[in-house]
């Protein structure tokens, strides 16, 4: 592969690991927002 044809590609494994990044702070976020709401519903029903 000449240096031309490589410069010109696209670094796909620099792109996989930012969303592969993205998606786990999602999958997280996503989490803490379930466990606050079970922390509500719990709270709520307390007498």
């Amino acid at each position: 592969m000449d240096e031309m044809a490589y410069e010109e590609m696209v670094d796909y494994r620099k792109m996989y690991y930012r969303m592969a990044g993205a998606v786990e702070d999602a999958i997280r976020l996503l989490i803490a927002a379930q466990e606050e709401c079970e922390e509500i519903l719990l709270d709520d029903r307390e007498p």
